[in-house]
């Protein structure tokens, strides 16, 4: 017995090709007049696209069949019948724009090439659980709903609840440090949100991050288990993954390790050699990390000992108090994680809190955790869809993302 969705539909004189789809792939059944019953010849010749089947039969080889087979019906039950026409073709037999796909998310998803994008995140995603599960680590869950920035900044969704202002979180941070120092090592896949009016192909304002958390571990500690655990990620895919990566037309190269450290400073100093407008204490955009990666020569590798101002409060300052010991992984040309070894002092954070401007006394509850023994620590976070978008070779993170939230798109 076949379920599944009608991918295309031929009657050809004596013969009825059937193309039907399911979560494994497509098959063809073929019913040629002279075999067929004629009750299923006649609901062939009635079927359109994306209709929903029940097909009964028997499988028999073919020279001509994708895969070697066919299968020739002997019962054939229509489940449900699609209205036509259809808003956009999920066979890609036509370019269709990227906005339409957005629109009709349910029959894009159908698409080979959508259907393997999401096929490869969700292998993504088991991999980070297990890497982690087996190394003993606990999965937490942070809350979305917060009363102060997690982050410091402005770019927060503010809520009412009940008598009282809240956010919605754009870090889980906090929390699993909190979760951290009292389980020691911690690991969350969680929803963050920003309030960034960005409309370019790597931002959104709702994304999945993949954190860790881990006491007893420096800055340098975690890259190691981020570096790891990007190789391991990298070899799940191209092993389990290979018939998408390959429907995706996409090549993944395995990560060779250790990944290459280059200081900050350095990296400012290589973009400014190549003519680009940077200076030391400034950011990077994203053309400049992707022309770094370039000039690098290294599919993947860490930039440490960021300025202590580009970084969130919570970082960890270095002796010299002009540098923090924080790292960002840049992967195939875009930075998909971040991470630093965290302050762990109550009198250190509150000033670093005062020097972005932000008031402690908003951080109550997080600064009076690290009052009652507290070790230090370090983490990191990968953007999921970030991640999904350069291992599938997409262009625009909106192909990455099952429904994608930005400043213009809230449906479906």
């Amino acid at each position: 017995m076949l379920a599944g969705w009608v991918h295309d539909v031929r009657v050809l004189g004596g013969i009825s090709f059937l193309l039907l789809r399911d979560m494994s792939g497509i098959v063809q059944v073929t019913a040629p007049k002279a075999k067929a019953p004629a009750e299923v010849l006649k609901e062939i010749a009635s079927l359109h696209q994306e209709d929903v089947l029940f097909v009964r039969g028997m499988v028999v080889a073919s020279k001509i069949a994708k895969k070697g087979i066919e299968v020739i019906p002997s019962e054939l039950e229509v489940v449900s019948r699609a209205e036509t026409p259809l808003p956009l073709d999920p066979r890609g037999v036509q370019n269709t724009l990227l906005e339409t796909r957005l629109n009709w998310r349910v029959l894009d998803f159908r698409s080979e090439e959508s259907n393997a994008i999401f096929k490869i995140q969700s292998k993504i995603l088991q991999s980070f659980r297990e890497f982690f599960l087996l190394r003993h680590y606990v999965e937490i869950q942070p809350p979305v709903i917060i009363a102060s920035a997690s982050e410091g900044g402005a770019e927060l969704f503010s809520l009412k609840y009940f008598e009282k202002e809240a956010y919605l979180a754009q870090s889980p941070q906090l929390y699993k440090q909190m979760c951290a120092i009292s389980f020691e090592k911690v690991f969350t896949v969680s929803p963050i949100f920003r309030a960034e009016k960005f409309e370019q192909p790597t931002h959104l304002n709702e994304v999945r991050q993949m954190d860790i958390e881990e006491s007893f571990a420096t800055d340098a500690d975690v890259m190691k288990v981020l570096e790891e655990f990007m190789a391991h990620c990298v070899k799940v895919v191209r092993e389990s993954s290979a018939e998408e990566l390959k429907r995706l037309g996409q090549e993944l190269e395995p990560l060779s390790l250790p990944l290459r450290r280059i200081q900050y400073s350095e990296a400012v100093n290589i973009l400014r050699k190549s003519g680009e407008e940077i200076e030391q204490g400034m950011d990077f955009s994203k053309t400049q990390e992707r022309k770094l990666a370039g000039l690098v020569g290294e599919n993947a590798f860490f930039m440490v000992n960021w300025p202590l101002e580009l970084k969130a409060f919570y970082a960890m300052p270095n002796p010299d108090g002009q540098t923090c010991r924080a790292f960002d992984m840049i992967y195939n040309g875009l930075e998909v994680s971040s991470g630093t070894q965290r302050i762990h002092v109550p009198s250190l954070l509150i000033s670093r809190l005062k020097a972005k401007g932000l008031n402690p006394d908003n951080f109550k509850s997080y600064v009076d955790a690290f009052r009652y023994g507290a070790p230090y620590h370090a983490g990191w976070s990968i953007g999921l869809e970030r991640l999904t978008m350069k291992i599938t070779g997409r262009e625009n993170i909106r192909e990455a993302t099952m429904f994608p939230r930005d400043r213009n798109r809230i449906t479906p």
